[in-house]
């Protein structure tokens, strides 16, 4: 069964930094996009920033230039670094990915757990 897992999040004050990991576990023949969402209380769960595995990235506007999501070699982690922290930026993270199982060769979307990153003012 695949996983993912994040780690990383935390308390940070405003202006501050966080690095977010998500690793991907299980029988994986290759997974296509990977991606960051945040739920705040009462929001909607929402888009923070995707890359696909060729490396191209997707941003909400509301965090572009301050995070950078990427992957890792192995192509089975992606990460988030989010400088200049702001309090709107208060959620709980999931980690997304697109993955294509090797066993079937079918693909799914899966989802981490989440961790909760918490920026103070």
């Amino acid at each position: 069964q695949v996983q993912l897992v994040e780690s990383g999040g935390g308390l940070v004050q405003a202006g501050g930094s966080l690095r977010l990991s998500c690793a991907a576990s299980g029988i994986i023949f290759k997974i296509n996009a990977m991606g960051w969402y945040r739920q705040a209380p009462g929001n909607r769960r929402e888009l923070v920033a995707t890359i696909t595995s060729g490396g191209s990235t997707n941003y909400a506007d509301s965090v572009k230039g301050r995070f950078t999501i990427s992957r890792g070699n192995a192509k089975n982690t992606a990460y988030l670094q989010m400088d200049s922290l702001k309090p709107e930026d208060t959620a709980v993270y999931y980690c997304s990915g697109s993955v294509v199982d090797a066993r079937t060769y079918t693909g799914r979307d899966y989802w981490g757990q989440g961790t909760q990153v918490t920026v103070s003012s």
